[in-house]
C-alpha cells in the first residue's frame, strides 16, 4: 500500500491517514494523532525540521545499529483500534516491533520501507470505489464526502 494523504475529520477535527491499494481503488482510513499527521505530512512535502524529531531519531537510532526497517504492516482492527508491526532487519534475523499504524507510517515514510495491510483489515475496512480514481483531488473530495458522516465506529467488525 502506499500512503496516498492525510485529510481531516470534518465532525471531530481528527487527522486521518489514507493508504491506498497499489491495484484497485481500495482506502484505508486510519483516524492519528496529530503530531503524526504532522510528523507525516512534514516528509511526504520534503519539510526537514530544525531538530530530529522523535519518527527522526528512530529512523537514525536503526540505521546506526546496522538495521533497516524491513516494512511496516497494519495487521489488524481490534475494539476499533488498528495494530500495526515495524517489521526490524538486522545481523541476527527479524524483528517483529508491536506499533500504533500512524508510528509506524511516520518511520516508513521516512526510511522508505514498504507498507502492507492484512488482507481481513482491507476486507473489513477499506473503502472501495467503483470506478477508476485518477485524480488525487477527486478521492480527497469523494473521501471528504464520505467523512461528513462517519465515525470510528462505523469500521468496527
Amino acid at each position: 500500500m502506499s500512503i496516498y494523504g492525510v485529510s481531516f475529520d470534518m465532525v471531530g477535527k481528527q487527522p486521518i491517514v489514507l493508504l491506498k491499494t497499489q491495484t484497485g481503488n481500495k482506502f484505508l482510513p486510519i483516524w492519528i494523532g496529530s503530531t503524526e499527521a504532522t510528523a507525516i505530512l512534514m516528509k511526504l512535502q520534503g519539510v526537514e525540521a530544525p531538530r530530529p524529531m522523535t519518527h527522526d531519531l528512530l529512523s537514525d537510532m536503526v540505521r546506526q545499529l546496522n538495521a533497516e526497517v524491513a516494512r511496516v504492516t497494519v495487521t489488524e482492527l481490534r475494539e476499533n483500534t488498528f495494530i500495526a508491526l515495524i517489521t526490524v532487519r538486522g545481523e541476527t534475523g527479524e524483528v517483529d516491533i508491536d506499533s500504533r499504524p500512524s508510528d509506524a507510517l511516520a518511520l516508513a515514510v521516512r526510511v522508505d520501507a514498504p507498507i502492507f495491510v492484512a488482507d481481513k483489515v482491507i476486507e473489513d475496512s477499506a473503502l472501495e470505489f467503483e470506478e477508476d480514481v485518477d485524480e488525487a483531488d477527486d478521492v480527497v473530495e469523494r473521501f471528504k464526502e464520505f467523512l461528513d458522516d462517519v465515525t470510528p465506529d462505523d469500521f468496527a467488525p
